[in-house]
């Protein structure tokens, strides 16, 4: 159960991020307090946080379809994304390599680009997106050049939980003999993931959206592929991450990652879903011709809701009902009241992005959490 606060808000901002489940605090327990030994000793008190390593790299693999050996572990989702961005790039020995993404991703994408722009040459398209937020692949054909060494899409979008054609724009990239990377932060739990069957080369997974700390990632590197190093020194996680690694946050990735693989055979995304166009559906009846569905109707997270309200602007409606905990956009640029990004790149007006409400479900997510903020986000508007 999601631990209640004063006055006992309701949690719906699951996209920023989720809170720990019981199972995964359990999970590390053990390498907080009587397996603290260094996995890379080779006594006694090393060897069973060796084993949480690979027994977690095992999990996180199997949530993915990925093999044991391809997992690397992280601090974070933005580490991953540089990790695999100018990894690839700096791998690459091309002068001036060429790199494609698209306007809408996460700012640990959209920032490393202009990083490896500004610091190391590299020339970056960033492809425009639809009015759902989506890729067109014919674009990505167009934009691909003889030094395309990467393609980054995301999976899912954190604001509008937009869901790219993952599978045709890598497989484009993959003709061209270009890298795909997919920051999957967002879906990794969410939805069903194969990296086989999405022929990617890399995909970012992050503890604190599927409900383990923050502080652990996981990038997928498929074997083969040849990344350079963000971090130097004694050689963990296959050279890709030196550093002592995080025992007790790993093995709380790898247990959620356990726990949402077993949720997803269970039909926990249907339910979810269920709640979410409850929700939607909900909030129209009571404010008719009011509320506008921002992205895919179809194409989406099952969590995700992001709507307009004609005449609201969003911060002030959530700061008006304080009983809600939800975001009008990504948890990144909170306090930030200009449009979102993302809305404005799918070319809604700015009134309408600023009366933008991201509302995320999650796992503790009940029915009478949903009938309750239809109520209160009525009376508060009305």
């Amino acid at each position: 159960m999601i631990p209640a606060l004063d006055g006992s808000p309701v949690y719906l901002d699951y996209n920023s991020t989720t809170p720990v489940d019981p199972q995964v605090a359990e999970a590390m327990r053990p390498y907080l307090t009587d397996w603290f030994g260094n996995p890379s000793s080779s006594h006694a008190y090393g060897a069973e946080p060796k084993q949480a390593l690979a027994r977690a790299r095992g999990q996180v693999a199997a949530l993915i379809g990925a093999d044991t050996t391809e997992i690397i572990f992280t601090g974070s989702g933005s580490e991953a994304d540089n990790l695999a961005l100018r990894g690839a790039v700096l791998a690459s020995k091309i002068d001036r390599p060429h790199v494609i993404t698209q306007v809408t991703e996460h700012p640990g994408i959209l920032e490393t680009c202009h990083a490896l722009e500004r610091l190391h040459g590299a020339a970056v398209t960033y492809l425009p997106v639809d009015g759902d937020g989506l890729v067109d692949p014919a674009a990505l054909v167009s934009a691909l050049t003889e030094r395309t060494v990467l393609v980054s899409v995301m999976a899912a979008n954190n604001e509008t939980g937009a869901l790219q054609p993952v599978v045709d724009l890598a497989r484009i990239a993959r003709t061209h003999g270009a890298l795909f990377h997919c920051d999957a932060a967002q879906a990794a739990g969410k939805i069903p993931l194969d990296v086989r069957d999405l022929s990617v080369d890399l995909m970012t997974i992050v503890g604190h959206k599927m409900y383990a700390p923050k502080g652990i990632a996981a990038l997928y590197v498929r074997q083969g592929v040849t990344l350079e190093p963000l971090i130097y020194g004694g050689g963990q996680e296959r050279g890709l991450r030196s550093g002592t690694e995080n025992v007790a946050l790993t093995a709380g990735l790898g247990a959620a990652a356990q726990l949402a693989a077993r949720e997803l055979a269970d039909g926990g995304a249907q339910r979810i879903a269920a709640l979410r166009d409850h929700l939607h559906t909900g909030l129209a009846a009571r404010l008719p011709g009011r509320i506008h569905l921002n992205g895919p109707a179809e194409l989406r997270l099952p969590n995700t809701l992001n709507i307009s309200i004609d005449g609201i602007r969003g911060h002030e409606l959530l700061d008006a009902v304080p009983q809600i905990a939800a975001s009008t956009g990504s948890a990144c640029h909170s306090g930030d009241h200009r449009p979102s990004p993302v809305l404005s790149a799918m070319g809604l007006p700015e009134s309408r992005s600023l009366g933008a409400l991201r509302i995320s479900l999650g796992r503790w997510t009940t029915a009478d959490d949903i009938d309750r903020t239809v109520e209160l986000l009525e009376r508060a508007v009305n």
